[in-house]
């Protein structure tokens, strides 16, 4: 395959265009992808041009969006694709413990290849023997991870995680691992089907019945005594907060789009005194942030993988060649339900 990587040009548009490739500098090293996860959360917001970045300015000195005429992002966008997975194919004059066929995980885009700092590379590689396909976890099992910290689980905790996509699903096997009940909620039957396969205690549908009425019901009154929302849906952290346990916690991982109607803040989460809290993978919350970053969360969510205390690769639904990448993100754009995790193969071996 030659040297290609996916572009977008414009909402809804995706081309593929050469790719430079420059000899690696002396410590630096070249990976050929072997898959590419595709995010059906924000790298969808992306793909149709409703992200925040790209209708407003983020001020990072001031932590805030302004309107602005140039947005942060512009078209045409070249980082498409935030979970990806290669092997070293080649090596720098100068570097040393790493070898050439070593799998290596990170973020570089939808593309054929990437060149990455030999130090860089040696805290991402994944363990010998492990399926190369767990690579593609560490970016968005990062993200769940960080808002499972946030949820601050105890053990015999029961979490209702609202939302199961592909981040849902891992925070549900994550609370679980972690000693908590889980009980998974999602419109979606597959998807039901899927968690309890990963071992939620059971799942409900949102629209044949009030969540919060059923788990309260079964607590005598009490309550989840977390809830975590994963799906970027009002109505669901809307009944998130309708759930939860009096003073307990709720933890909102969802990219919501606009206005998020249906909100209805005088009601249960000001009468029942409810903590939110907003989890998302820019930061680590304060008190742990001394311990854990960021290379910390990918590193432990590709071991969490390799151990066999979570299981992500029967979340991959659909696998296709890098040339079908445009019909796969339109498939998802369509919100396909059969979709969970959609994965580029770019000639890999699993």
């Amino acid at each position: 395959m030659p040297p290609l990587a996916l572009l977008l040009p414009g909402p809804r548009t995706l081309s593929f265009e050469p790719l430079d490739l420059p000899p690696p500098g002396p410590r630096e090293v070249r990976l050929r992808t072997l898959f590419s996860g595709i995010s059906a959360g924000t790298e969808l917001t992306q793909y149709r041009g409703t992200s925040a970045y790209m209708n407003r300015r983020w001020d990072e000195k001031l932590r805030l969006f302004k309107e602005s005429d140039t947005p942060s992002w512009t078209y045409p966008i070249p980082n498409l694709g935030y979970e990806e997975v290669g092997e070293i194919v080649e090596l720098g004059a100068e570097v040393e413990g790493l070898r050439l066929g070593e799998r290596v995980f990170g973020t570089w885009w939808h593309r054929t290849h990437h060149t990455m700092s030999a130090a860089d590379a040696l805290a991402r590689r994944l363990p010998e023997g492990a399926d190369p396909r767990i690579g593609i976890f560490s970016h968005i099992g990062a993200v769940a991870l960080n808002g499972v910290h946030d949820a601050r689980i105890r053990m015999g905790d029961l979490v209702v995680v609202f939302g199961l996509g592909v981040p849902g699903q891992i925070v549900a096997q994550m609370a679980r691992a972690s000693g908590a009940t889980v009980i998974g909620v999602d419109p979606v039957p597959a998807r039901r089907a899927m968690a309890a396969r990963l071992g939620a205690a059971r799942t409900l549908d949102p629209n044949a019945g009030s969540v919060a009425e059923i788990v309260k019901r079964e607590t005598g009154g009490r309550g989840a005594d977390i809830c975590i929302e994963v799906s970027g849906a009002a109505p669901a952290l809307a009944e998130a907060m309708r759930t939860v346990a009096y003073a307990s916690r709720v933890v909102s991982m969802g990219a919501f789009q606009g206005e998020a109607r249906g909100l209805f803040l005088g009601d249960e989460f000001h009468h029942n005194r409810i903590e939110l809290i907003s989890s998302q993978i820019s930061g680590v919350a304060p008190d742990g942030s001394h311990r854990w970053t960021r290379l910390r969360l990918w590193q432990t969510a590709i071991a969490l993988q390799h151990e066999g205390r979570i299981d992500l690769l029967p979340l991959i639904t659909d696998t296709v060649p890098f040339a079908e990448a445009p019909a796969m993100l339109a498939r998802l754009d369509a919100g396909d339900p059969a979709i969970l995790q959609a994965v580029l193969d770019f000639g890999g071996s699993a």
